[in-house]
């Protein structure tokens, strides 16, 4: 199992509000901007904005970060293996699939394996 990359969560309330500065600081456009259930969400360079009404947002605020995975079965062998309790179970999405894991110390993460076309396009080959 290999990281592929990893996301600092930011919230905002408006996405195309807060992408203007972000654009500024990475000199970078957004490589991935979607809606999931009430929510707006672009990545951009390290940071994944997750945008929306605060309610909305605050169903997704016990995640700490994002980080992409190449291959979800052996995240969860790994996770198990150090005392990580999955508190959301593999599920599918828009970039593929993910699960959220609350590690032994606490920590809970968003763990997404992305489908092959977005890491081809993002990561590369």
């Amino acid at each position: 199992m290999t990281i592929l990359k990893t996301y600092a969560r930011l919230w905002a309330d408006d996405l195309d509000q807060a992408l203007p500065l972000l654009e500024e600081l990475t000199g970078e456009q957004p490589h991935l901007r979607m809606a999931f259930q009430e929510i707006a969400l672009a990545a951009i360079g390290d940071f994944l904005v997750v945008a929306g009404p605060a309610e909305e947002r605050a169903r997704y605020s016990h995640a700490s970060a994002t980080v992409v995975v190449d291959d979800l079965e052996a995240l969860q062998a790994t996770l198990k293996s150090a005392g990580a309790t999955i508190t959301t179970p593999t599920t599918g999405g828009p970039t593929g699939r993910f699960l959220y894991a609350r590690h032994a110390g606490g920590a809970e993460i968003e763990y997404v394996e992305w489908t092959p076309d977005l890491v081809r396009r993002i990561i590369g080959s």
